[in-house]
């Protein structure tokens, strides 16, 4: 299904959320600066997709940028783009649920509108635990539930008519765009995620509605010494 709307995977997600995803992305990067600031610190951005967040990593931080995805297409896009914008970023062939790196590799871990996608999201949120380094920081960004009503009835009629509407026209698939809708139903709200976060081992857990709720940003510590 991915590798089906690569080629309009950009233009849709900025067309279809008013170009708030990329504002959405520039505040992952600025939730974690100041945890990457340790020397030759590294980031791993998982289900990178077509590298906008592994691309706004790299130019608002100084860490070392490592991408995965497990979508070629996708990530050929990503690297396409990178070697455009001169950004040294690596990208890696691998499966979120068993990600090709060691334990404890990672200053900072990062998945954006990635997580509902995985068949587990215990075990996806189990692997950004184990390449973490103790003390490092995971962000996860994804679609959420608005908290105003008013506001949440009228994003619900927009996110479940009109946006598989448009996604379809545009891209030539809409049952991918209809995709989008049904997985954010049936995927944990703002507490929910928040507290299988904690259940996995992560400390320090909070969650920062983004756009009243569309979206949110899940944060969590490995602890320094898991029990």
């Amino acid at each position: 299904m991915f590798a089906k709307v690569s080629a309009r995977y950009d233009l849709l997600n900025h067309l279809l959320s008013g170009n708030m995803d990329k504002r959405w992305r520039r505040r992952v990067a600025s939730e974690l600066r100041g945890d990457l600031e340790v020397g030759e610190a590294r980031v791993l951005d998982v289900a990178c997709g077509t590298g906008d967040l592994a691309l706004t990593l790299f130019e608002l931080t100084d860490a070392q940028v490592v991408g995965t995805d497990f979508c070629r297409p996708m990530l050929e896009l990503a690297a396409r783009k990178a070697s455009r914008r001169e950004a040294a970023i690596s990208f890696v062939e691998g499966d979120a649920l068993s990600l090709p790196f060691r334990d404890d590799s990672f200053n900072g871990v990062t998945i954006a509108f990635g997580l509902r996608n995985f068949s587990s999201t215990d075990g996806g949120l189990r692997e950004l635990l184990r390449v973490l380094k103790p003390g490092g920081k995971a962000a996860v960004l994804e679609f959420s539930k608005p908290i105003a009503p008013g506001f949440r009835a009228a994003f619900q009629l927009y996110f479940s008519t009109v946006l598989p509407l448009l996604g379809g026209i545009v891209s030539g698939s809409r049952s991918a765009y209809q995709y989008l809708p049904d997985s954010v139903s049936r995927f944990p709200d703002q507490k929910q995620l928040a507290a299988l976060m904690r259940t996995i081992g992560f400390e320090e857990v909070e969650y920062k509605n983004l756009t009243g709720g569309i979206a949110a940003l899940h944060l969590g510590k490995k602890p320094q010494r898991l029990q």
